[in-house]
């Protein structure tokens, strides 16, 4: 029997419901000025639906990763390691050098190679060590080199991601493009010169002690002590000093940074900067013995500040002035936020993308989507009559909640999403269709009109599950492996497919059991 029990009716109800509410931001005004102005109650939801690159307009970066700086900077590090693993194993060595991704020295006693293989391994047991003779190499397999390498671009995305979400920008899309290749799209941004900047920024923070037994023109000329390095000031004013010889041994590094903020001292721009447990021990142990000697903060191999340090800072909390507006202050307290690029960042193409194509690009959308609507509710209209009215008003609730599932969800819409939106309304009432027919098949066998109906829904239930579950399979199977566009097609085709299954089989029976209920035909007009 046709049947609907009264709490389905209402869940149906409430359903259609929300999605008119969570749909509505899209028919008012933008949703930032809908808020200014207060346009919508505070029960309407404020979401509306992020227009992509395309649409909107905005711009495009095509961005490499320095990759080939993380691999020198981890055969730098390995030759501080074996340098330290020989001498505290008292290994007499000379000719150390750096010869592509290894590292090659001579012993100066060959008979103790074995010795030295069996040292270098226990450090790091990945390296490959050959030795020929007294002669000892070592280096990183192919495997490593390539995991570092994707591992620094995958680190640089969710790096970009976090800077340019904290400025603000809605809904950037950024994937990997290649080897080492990323490709940032910011809708809305016409003008992306400071979001590039903070891109571009590797912000690598150190902490070093300045050098003083010997003046920065000493060792201009040469006489650089071992282990130091001269770097150059950020400070650019004429009565600063332009350069400072510096200690290369890291105090502390950026990556014991746990929060960064925009402060002022003495009514001049600061930031004020927070260690974890681990860099507040070693900052308070650096400052504690070194009290009266200059600090040298640097960033991305320039001194921003060299402060003398008065006190030992033993709660890990500190504070970096110099030069700065308050712009610089809020730029360098976001990236350090954010964390350091593992390696720097190459712009190879900029395209910035004017809204009138996006504007032009919405407009045929528009025309397309209404075309397809008004098409198929003709049809169904002289194919169904009265029941081809119930499936055109359960295919404009199916657009309502499309639009809503967007704006729930934030997904961007792209010019490929419209395009799956126009490709669902075609395909929504597919199942209508094949109930209807069903229907005409059970009352031309001499069925009622209610057992007609009823049976008309389940026997073309198996068929409108089978047909969009695959269509839904490909569906995210476009998402999963495709990217951009293509995403945006399978995210609207994928939504379309669920909520065309819910309003052609649910809100249409619905409808039709209402129908049945109040007027008791002894005819189907269909």
């Amino acid at each position: 029997m046709l049947y609907i029990d009264r709490w389905k009716l209402i869940v149906i109800a409430v359903i259609c419901l929300l999605g008119f509410v969570y749909a509505s931001p899209n028919v008012f005004q933008s949703r930032d000025a809908a808020d200014e102005a207060g346009d919508l109650p505070f029960y309407v939801p404020v979401h509306s639906v992020n227009l992509g690159l395309d649409l909107r307009g905005g711009s495009y970066l095509l961005l490499k990763v320095e990759t080939e700086v993380v691999v020198q900077e981890r055969i730098d590090s390995l030759q501080d390691v074996v340098r330290a693993a020989l001498r505290q194993a008292k290994v007499r060595r000379r000719n150390m050098s750096v010869v592509g991704t290894s590292v090659t020295f001579d012993l100066i006693d060959p008979t103790r190679a074995n010795e030295v293989r069996g040292l270098i391994r226990d450090e790091d047991p990945t390296l490959e060590v050959t030795a020929d003779g007294g002669k000892i190499r070592l280096a990183l397999n192919e495997v490593d080199l390539a995991e570092l390498r994707q591992s620094a671009v995958t680190q640089s995305i969710e790096i970009i991601r976090r800077r340019i979400d904290e400025t603000g920008t809605r809904e950037p899309l950024i994937q990997r493009q290649g080897l080492d290749r990323i490709i940032v799209q910011l809708p809305g941004v016409d003008n992306p010169q400071r979001v590039k900047e903070l891109i571009g920024q590797t912000a690598k923070l150190t902490f070093h002690m300045a050098d003083t037994t010997t003046s920065p023109a000493e060792a201009r000329q040469g006489a650089i002590p071992p282990g130091s390095i001269l770097l150059p000031s950020q400070d650019e004013r004429p009565n600063q000093p332009n350069e400072y010889l510096v200690k290369k041994r890291i105090i502390v590094g950026g990556e014991n940074l746990v929060d960064a903020q925009p402060n002022f001292q003495d009514g001049l721009p600061v930031v004020a900067f927070r260690f974890d447990t681990v860099g507040a021990q070693k900052f308070g142990r650096a400052t504690q013995q070194n009290v009266g000697k200059p600090l040298a903060i640097v960033l991305d191999g320039r001194v921003i500040s060299a402060p003398v340090i008065r006190d030992a800072i033993l709660g890990g909390n500190g504070i970096i002035s110099g030069t700065f507006s308050t712009q610089e202050v809020q730029d360098l307290s976001l990236l350090l936020r954010a964390g350091a690029l593992p390696a720097p960042l190459v712009v190879l193409e900029e395209r910035s993308v004017g809204p009138g194509l996006g504007a032009d690009s919405v407009a045929a959308g528009k025309i397309a989507s209404l075309i397809g609507l008004i098409a198929v509710i003709v049809f169904m209209v002289i194919c169904y009559g009265l029941f081809g009215i119930f499936s055109v008003t359960a295919l404009v609730i199916n657009l309502v909640l499309i639009l809503a599932s967007l704006s729930i969800l934030q997904a961007t819409l792209t010019l490929p999403g419209i395009a799956g939106i126009v490709l669902t309304i075609g395909m929504a009432v597919d199942a209508n269709v094949l109930i209807f027919e069903r229907i005409r098949e059970e009352l031309r066998n001499g069925r009622t009109p209610v057992t007609g109906i009823d049976s008309g829904f389940r026997s073309a239930m198996r068929t409108i599950v089978d047909a969009n579950l695959t269509t839904l399979i490909a569906a995210i199977i476009l998402f999963s492996f495709g990217s951009g566009p293509v995403k945006g097609f399978a995210v609207t085709l994928a939504i379309g497919l669920i909520t065309s299954m819910f309003t052609a089989v649910f809100v249409t029976r619905a409808l039709v059991v209402v129908w049945l209920r109040r007027t008791r035909p002894k005819s189907i007009p269909i």
